[in-house]
């Protein structure tokens, strides 16, 4: 019998079972813990060598090849070994270069002081299992990006003395992600943890943004979002009827308009080349205000990247209903994905080419 495994954020798992079901009814669900989930999936060769997960609310995924349970770690390292030569071929073996190990997510990304990422204990068992192997030096380049292309086994950390197993071939930027999640870290000098969610956000879309290129963001304060695009050379503009943070106001190469966007008139944005928004309020609100915007005749913005709120998890199955809408405004290139530093919220990103 053929497993996938699915990680997800803590709390996303009825939503990520319903997407599931409607885009990949070949798969069955079988078991879940909060932020990880598992499908029994056809037991065919051709499904293991082509099968793509299609899923907005996926932070990862992989071909699950069994579970180990025990309390000693070097002998869960030797089971782990056991259980790869008994599931991947000599060439599967000679061609993986990555061990991906990290932990389910337990709680909701900025609650609790948590965020996702590779904790200490995973690394700690990637160290493990890598120094369990025949080579002493180690087999495999633990926790750290995969190519495009390359083979990396994982290793989720489901409970205490509880690992699923499995593997996966990088296909883009996420999935060469340790769990699908970016190895970043929130400076010290962040004023707010959306630093974390544009800095993602940026990776995951691919814009190809220059420094000096006009962004504007709708809901900026207090401007970690816009903190991060002046990182990256960018002259930045923040609209929010709240204040912005003075670390922000010091900048040269950032204005704030004091104010909703939806009141402004549409000159304003007639220079811009990005837009983003991440404001608290409902998605058709937030589509209604972009909407307005960029099909002005005087606004040429080329791509967008938008955080669309869920006050439930139910607006989910309004994504497609979304992605059409975008397309309307002629935005072509349109994709979802919650990001690894989302809340209740997912991350689209749109452009023109």
């Amino acid at each position: 019998m053929s497993f996938v495994f699915v990680v997800c954020q803590a709390g996303a798992e009825a939503t990520l079972k319903n997407e599931i079901g409607r885009r990949h009814p070949e798969l069955r669900f079988a078991f879940s813990r909060p932020g990880f989930v598992t499908f029994k999936a056809p037991d065919t060769r051709s499904f293991t060598e082509k099968f793509e997960l299609k899923s907005v609310f996926a932070r990862s995924w992989g071909h699950s090849i069994g579970k180990i349970v025990g309390s000693d770690v070097d002998e869960m390292a030797r089971e782990f070994s056991t259980l790869l030569e008994a599931n991947l071929t000599e060439d599967q073996l000679a061609g993986c270069q990555h061990l991906h190990v990290w932990e389910r997510d337990r709680f909701l990304p900025g609650s609790r002081e948590f965020e996702p990422g590779v904790s200490v204990l995973a690394d700690e068992v990637g160290r493990i299992l890598n120094h369990s192997q025949d080579d002493d030096a180690g087999r495999w380049k633990v926790n750290t990006t995969a190519n495009t292309g390359d083979t990396v086994i994982d290793c989720v950390l489901v409970e205490p003395g509880e690992w699923w197993i499995g593997w996966h071939v990088a296909l883009d930027e996420p999935t060469s992600w340790p769990g699908g999640v970016p190895q970043i870290e929130l400076p010290e000098q962040a004023v707010s943890r959306t630093w974390l969610k544009m800095v993602e956000g940026l990776l995951w879309a691919g814009f190809p943004i220059k420094p000096g290129d006009n962004f504007v963001e709708i809901g900026s304060s207090p401007g970690g979002s816009c903190q991060a695009l002046l990182e990256r050379g960018l002259s930045v503009t923040g609209i929010d009827p709240a204040e912005m943070d003075e670390a922000l106001l010091k900048e040269p190469r950032f204005t704030h308009v004091l104010g909703r966007a939806k009141d402004l008139p549409r000159r304003l944005f007639s220079n811009f080349r990005w837009l983003a928004t991440d404001a608290s309020v409902v998605p058709n609100y937030s589509l209604d205000t972009i909407e307005a915007i960029v099909t002005h005749p005087s606004v040429k913005i080329e791509g967008l990247l938008l955080t669309i709120k869920f006050t439930d998890w139910k607006l989910a199955e309004q994504i497609p209903l979304y992605h059409k809408r975008i397309r309307s405004w002629g935005y072509q290139n349109v994709r979802s994905r919650q990001l690894a530093f989302n809340r209740r919220e997912i991350c689209i990103a749109a452009t023109k080419e």
